[in-house]
């Protein structure tokens, strides 16, 4: 066969699935940045051989440092803090990466950084954070209810997840729609919730807690609650990275 036609096959075909290839991740290092990063960078660690992680500042992803990667996340702490360290410069970085076919995960405060409910957001995912006043409800163990796209994609096979809360947004759809930023699926809503710090009662139930969205060419992943940080759950994270890379299952890649 010849080389030109081998070319041709190829990009008719596409990527091949199974390519064994290591992820490129960034993970984001900064100012906001909370110590359960390292629990995250831990989960995808414990993959050996499957990712290859490195750390990018905000100088690093305002000088073009994300065409060297396929995923970038933004993990624990304070989206605000994260989204602002990032400057508009950054934020813009980033938000076209993603949609020229790269990768997005967060978690907690990377969940947040990636609505477009802030002047600090990434703009990523089209989702309001429901009150926003009460943010510091607390932390603790929650229960998460599965959608059975949810439970299939995340391994699990219940439809109830315990798992570790710490802060994360309460996300939920809009009244109006953002035809900018792409709408969200819910992979899974909080079945129970916390109330400390003067936060009602009554609000964080039925709010979603995972979701995921395509974004241009590429695509968005976000965690409300810590799987890093929660016995048992550390493999959502190298799971959730191969979704973003590309890398899971034609069963799984929808």
């Amino acid at each position: 066969m010849s080389l030109r036609v081998t070319v041709l096959l190829l990009i008719i075909a596409g990527p091949v699935f199974g390519d064994d290839s290591p992820v490129r991740v960034a993970v984001f290092q900064g100012t906001g940045v909370g110590p359960s990063c390292e629990k995250l960078i831990a989960a995808l660690t414990a993959a050996a051989g499957q990712f290859e992680i490195s750390r990018l500042t905000a100088e690093e992803i305002r000088s073009g440092k994300l065409a060297d990667v396929d995923v970038l996340i933004h993990p624990g702490g304070s989206g605000s803090k994260q989204g602002n360290a990032l400057g508009e410069q950054g934020r813009l970085a980033v938000r076209e990466y993603v949609n020229q076919g790269g990768g997005y995960l967060g978690v907690c405060g990377g969940a947040y950084l990636a609505t477009n409910d802030y002047s600090w957001s990434l703009n990523l995912v089209d989702a309001k954070v429901v009150d926003k006043r009460h943010w510091a409800r607390g932390n603790g163990t929650v229960t998460l209810h599965l959608s059975s796209e949810g439970s299939k994609f995340l391994r699990h096979d219940k439809r109830e997840m315990a798992i570790h809360y710490a802060q994360g947004p309460l996300l939920a759809r809009r009244e109006w729609d953002d035809r900018d930023v792409p709408n969200y699926d819910s992979l899974a809503i909080y079945a129970t919730e916390i109330a400390k710090n003067g936060a009602p009662r009554g609000v964080m139930a039925r709010t979603s807690a995972v979701v995921r969205c395509e974004f241009g060419d590429g695509r968005v992943f976000c965690f409300s609650p810590h799987p890093e940080l929660t016995d048992g759950l550390h493999h959502l994270i190298p799971l959730s990275v191969q979704w973003l890379a590309r890398k899971t299952s034609p069963a799984e890649d929808r």
